[in-house]
């Protein structure tokens, strides 16, 4: 798991042809003007997903992994809480969903929650295990872009 800001963003470049693929898409995106929905940056290598929602209680989010992606996950408004945790040390709470590349789990672990504003962005290994959409004081509503990069 990486936690930064967008003034480091291109320092991860250098992970793989599909990161910098995706940096550059982040860096080079007017991200406020994007609309949600999908977005084909490089077929199923790399694409993203732009959202909006109001934040909900540490409680009612769910913990997720993926064995074949890597998310980046980028606040472009609002604030959000995001949890990290190593998926081995939780519970599943369903069994990996191979067309969503998605596996959720309990939470009966805390893990490191991540205060995220703006133009900060969390990136989630396949080995991290991550739960979004939790509110910081109170709820809002929020603007994220999610960069899916194919790791195999």
């Amino acid at each position: 798991m990486i936690f930064d800001c967008k003034e480091n963003l291109a320092n991860y470049r250098g992970l793989g042809k599909n990161y910098a693929t995706a940096i550059d898409f982040l860096l080079n995106t007017d991200l406020a003007a994007l609309e949600p929905g999908k977005i084909e940056i490089d077929g199923k290598e790399v694409y993203a997903n732009v959202l909006s929602y109001e934040t909900i209680p540490w409680e009612e989010a769910k913990y997720e992994a993926h064995e074949h992606y890597t998310d980046i996950q980028y606040m472009i408004t609002g604030n959000e809480v995001m949890t990290y945790a190593p998926k081995k040390n939780l519970i599943p709470k369903n069994e990996y969903n191979p067309v969503k590349d998605v596996i959720n789990y309990t939470n009966d672990v805390r893990g490191i929650d991540l205060l995220t504003p703006p133009d900060m962005y969390a990136i989630f290994l396949p080995q991290d295990a991550h739960k979004v959409k939790s509110m910081a004081d109170k709820p809002e509503v929020i603007k994220k872009i999610v960069v899916k990069i194919k790791i195999d």
